[in-house]
C-alpha cells in the first residue's frame, strides 16, 4: 500500500543527438507520474491524494534532509513535578511554565517549569469524566500572546467538544479561567475511544484526534466526526482547503491520541489498534486509514499504510512529539517511549524503545525545544499502579 514515487534526479547528456529524445522521455515520466496507493509523498513535498496541497507541506527544490542516526539515546534530566492526578493534556507556556489537565478532576493546573510548584488555574465547567473520557487535550491559541486563550477537548454528558477559555493570570488561583466558549461540539462520546488530542498546526488551524467510541462504522462514515482527524479554524469552522468541505481531514481511524509535525511541517499521528497492531501514520488530507477493515498494513491500495506498527502490548500509543529527526511516541500499556527515526515520511531504521517499565504508563510527550522533551506519566488513570509520587512530568534530553 505504500506509494512508490518515480523522479528524474538528473540527466547527463554526452551526445548532442540524444538531447531531444532524453528530454522528451523525462517530460513523459514527470507528466504521467508513477505513484499509487496512500503512502509517503516525495521528501520535498507534493500533492495529497485528495488533490490539494497538504497544508504545511514543504516546497519542491529544498535541500535534501539529513537522516538521524539509527540508534538514539534518552536521558532523564529531572522530575519537573509529581503527585499529579490523571494528567492528560500538556501545554507549554511562553515563559517556560506548563499547563496540565486532569482528566478525572476536570481541572487545569499550572506547573512552574523551574521549581515544579503547582497552582490550580481553575475547573472547566461541564466536564463529565467516565471511563476514558473527561478533560483531555490542551492547546494554546496561535494568538496566545494577545488573546490569552486556552483550548480544551473534553467529554460532557452528551458529547465530546472543544471550548476555549480566557486565562487571566492576575485573578486568584482557582479562578483564572473565563467561561468556556464552545467552538465545536457533537463529537461522539463513549466509555472508551474518545480521542482527545488537539494541536494547532503550522498553518494556525486546529487539528483534532477523535475516536469511534466502539461504534466502528463511524470511522468510515465521512459525515461523522468519530474516528477522524478534524481540521478547524480557531473559531471551530471547517478549515479552508479541507478535502470534503467539512471538518473531516482524514478518516478510517480507530482512536487518535497523538499529533505532531516534523521540521518540514508534515503531520504524523499515533493510533490505537484493537488486538493486533498499533500504528504511527503520516497524515495526508483526504486519505482513508482503513479502520475497521484494516488494522496495521493492508493489501488493499485504497487504505493508507502506517509508517510502522507495534503489537498492542508494546505500545498502546497516546501522545507523540518530534525532536532530533525522530518521532517520539508515549506508550500506555507498553510502558515505554518509542523513537522512530525518519527519512522523509518513512522510518529510516527500526523503532527503538526507552524507559521500558521505569515510569509505568506514559501518556503525553511534548517538545520542549531542541533536544528536550516533556514526558507525562499516566499511572492514576485506572489502569496503572499508582504509588509514591503518583504521576509526574519528566524533562528528557534525547538524540
Amino acid at each position: 500500500m505504500k506509494s512508490r514515487t518515480c523522479r528524474v534526479e538528473g540527466i547527463l547528456i554526452v551526445q548532442r543527438r540524444a538531447v531531444t529524445a532524453v528530454l522528451a522521455t523525462a517530460a513523459l515520466l514527470l507528466t504521467a507520474g508513477c505513484s499509487s496507493g496512500g503512502g509517503a509523498e516525495p521528501e520535498s513535498g507534493g500533492t495529497s491524494s485528495a488533490g490539494s496541497s497538504e497544508p504545511g507541506s514543504s516546497a519542491p527544490g529544498r535541500a535534501a534532509e539529513e537522516t538521524p542516526p539509527a540508534k538514539g539515546s534518552v536521558k532523564v534530566v529531572r522530575t519537573v513535578a509529581e503527585d499529579l492526578r490523571t494528567p492528560w493534556g500538556l501545554a507549554p507556556l511562553p515563559d517556560g511554565d506548563l499547563l496540565v489537565s486532569s482528566r478525572d478532576e476536570g481541572t487545569i493546573t499550572r506547573i512552574d517549569g523551574r521549581t515544579g510548584r503547582k497552582t490550580e488555574v481553575g475547573s472547566v465547567p461541564g466536564v463529565a469524566p467516565a471511563g476514558e473520557g473527561g478533560l483531555m487535550g490542551l492547546a494554546l491559541s496561535p494568538s496566545y500572546a494577545s488573546d490569552h486563550m486556552v483550548y480544551a477537548y473534553f467529554t460532557t454528558d452528551s458529547d465530546n467538544r472543544i471550548a476555549r477559555m480566557l486565562y487571566d493570570e492576575k485573578r486568584p488561583a482557582g479562578e483564572q479561567l473565563g467561561a468556556p466558549d464552545t467552538v465545536f461540539k457533537g463529537i461522539p462520546k463513549g466509555t472508551n475511544h474518545n480521542g482527545g488530542r488537539i494541536a494547532f498546526g503550522p498553518d494556525k488551524m486546529l487539528y483534532v484526534g477523535t475516536g469511534e467510541t466502539y461504534a466502528t462504522e463511524l470511522a468510515q462514515d465521512k459525515k461523522s466526526t468519530g474516528g477522524k482527524i478534524l481540521r478547524l479554524t480557531p473559531e471551530g469552522e471547517p478549515a479552508p482547503g479541507n478535502p470534503f468541505d467539512s471538518p473531516v481531514y482524514t478518516y478510517g481511524h480507530r482512536n487518535v491520541q497523538g499529533l505532531a509535525w516534523d521540521s518540514r511541517q508534515r503531520l504524523f499521528a499515533s493510533e490505537f489498534g484493537q488486538d493486533t497492531w498499533d500504528e504511527l501514520n503520516h497524515i495526508k488530507p483526504g486519505d482513508n486509514y482503513g479502520w475497521p477493515d484494516a488494522e496495521g498494513t493492508s493489501d488493499d491500495a485504497k487504505y493508507h499504510d502506517p509508517i510502522t506498527q507495534w503489537h498492542t502490548d508494546e505500545a498502546s500509543p497516546s501522545g507523540i512529539a518530534y525532536a532530533e529527526g525522530s518521532i517520539w511516541m508515549a506508550g500506555l500499556r507498553g510502558q515505554r517511549l518509542w523513537r522512530v527515526p525518519l527519512r522523509g515520511t518513512e522510518a529510516s531504521a527500526e523503532p527503538q524503545a526507552f524507559l521500558k517499565g521505569e515510569y509505568g504508563r506514559l501518556r503525553t510527550v511534548v517538545s520542549a525545544g531542541g533536544d528536550k522533551l516533556w514526558l507525562v506519566t499516566s499511572e492514576t488513570d485506572g489502569r496503572g499502579s499508582p504509588g509514591d509520587g503518583d504521576d509526574r512530568i519528566l524533562e528528557l534530553k534525547v538524540s
